[in-house]
């Protein structure tokens, strides 16, 4: 047996109702299947999704809590001892680089140097923000912290 071998099985498929035909067609003629009257009959008639009839939907019956901080942004984090253990001294660290470790997952999130553990090797480190101690850290070891 081949893929194009293959068949449904006999009276498993229906063919397509065509509506608005004619009245030959037993869908056709004066109300296409719609019925009578009523919202759904006319023509642009039904109600989007989620209507309930007029009833105070769900989404606005449930209680709302908290905040939300639309303008809030969100930093992909890496501690100093991570840079300490994945790079060689006089390395440049850029969020690419941080990427291609697979220490930054690409989501476009800027990317934020924090302070955790220690760093003995000179490094140039180019991320959008710095922790103050893991800019400390950096300088104290003989590399570089640029904002970028």
């Amino acid at each position: 047996m081949r893929l194009e071998d293959l068949r449904p099985t006999p009276g498993s498929t229906h063919r397509r109702k065509r509506i608005g035909r004619g009245g030959g067609s037993g869908h056709g003629g004066h109300t296409v299947g719609r019925g009578m009257k009523g919202q759904n009959s006319r023509s642009g008639g039904g109600t989007r999704l989620g209507y309930e009839g007029g009833q105070t939907p769900i989404w606005m019956r449930v209680p709302k809590r908290g905040f939300h901080n639309f303008t809030r942004v969100e930093y992909a984090c890496v501690n100093v001892d991570t840079l300490e253990a994945r790079f060689l001294a006089n390395a440049v660290v850029t969020p690419e680089a941080l990427t291609e470790l697979r220490l930054v997952h690409d989501r476009g999130f800027p990317v934020k140097i924090l302070g955790r553990g220690e760093i003995s090797k000179p490094l140039t480190v180019r991320a959008h923000r710095f922790g103050a101690e893991a800019k400390r850290k950096i300088e104290e070891a003989g590399g570089r912290a640029e904002v970028i």
